[in-house]
């Protein structure tokens, strides 16, 4: 059990320092903090950090704690208009439906109030969603959201018509939308939720929405099925024919369930 344990802290950790939650040179959770969040003990987590030490990830700094040496490399690129990924799912004849399984009230723990731009501690309003299309599992979707912003958020209002257009309704403008994309693998909890086997593959993409300011509105993470969504990315040629400095939106593929296969819809990422 230990062993499985590990391993599953460091894979974990793998995807928070790919998806940036400690920034390229960031500092860790403490051990103590570690231990705290994954209900093990001190050895088991430094097992893990250790195994993420000798992947070139993480270092110790005695009397410092850990840090990132390096995270995964991140190529920006140009804003597109932003659509939700339902209407992709729309055009295949399909239809997204969310049920919310957590939801409620919750101190920011310090990797994710950086983010939010708020105190660590500061109190979040937190929902985990699963998402289906036409009963099968999409995605798994985190969210947070400050809770000086988060009155008008209810359990209802999370299911439908989601968190970002509910904010939006009640005059706070979505400005921009930036996002980390990386790979993933399915935790148990996943797995659960969305009928697969642990360690299936996942595309996870973690977004920020800003309000004309700068500040961030809500974060929310998508944990998708690998085998049902595809990112794509097209590129307009400048004058001379080379890639220009802007770029299409990102797009997206809804890829459906082998059972009622249909031809990929691009449509932009939400």
């Amino acid at each position: 059990m230990t062993s499985s344990r590990f391993a599953t802290i460091a894979h974990d950790l793998r995807e928070r320092i790919a998806l940036g939650e400690f920034g390229d040179v960031g500092a860790l959770d403490s051990e103590s903090q570690l231990c705290a969040r994954y209900a093990v003990s001190r050895p088991t987590v430094r097992r893990a950090l250790e195994v993420l030490r000798d992947e070139g990830l993480v270092e110790s700094r005695h009397g410092a704690g850990w840090f990132v040496t390096g995270s995964a490399f991140h190529q920006r690129l140009a804003l597109g208009s932003f659509r939700h990924a339902a209407s992709a799912v729309a055009e295949a004849g399909k239809t997204i439906d969310r049920h919310v399984v957590d939801f409620g009230y919750r101190p920011a723990p310090l990797s994710l109030a950086g983010s939010l731009g708020i105190d660590e501690g500061t109190e979040v309003l937190f929902a985990r969603s699963l998402r289906t299309v036409d009963g099968d599992g999409l995605d798994v979707v985190r969210e947070w959201v400050p809770a000086d912003l988060a009155g008008p958020v209810s359990r209802d209002a999370a299911t439908r018509p989601g968190i970002w257009e509910t904010l939006t309704r009640h005059g706070h403008r979505i400005a921009t939308v930036r996002q980390v994309v990386t790979a993933g693998l399915a935790s148990a909890e996943d797995a659960e939720l969305l009928g697969v086997a642990p360690g299936d593959a996942l595309l996870l993409v973690r977004r920020f929405a800003a309000d004309p300011t700068g500040r961030v509105l809500a974060l929310s993470d998508h944990r998708y099925l690998a085998q049902r969504f595809a990112l794509e990315v097209e590129f307009s040629s400048g004058p001379s024919g080379s890639a220009a400095a802007t770029a299409e939106p990102t797009g997206i593929h809804a890829v459906p369930s082998p059972q009622a296969r249909q031809p990929h819809t691009k449509e932009h990422i939400a």
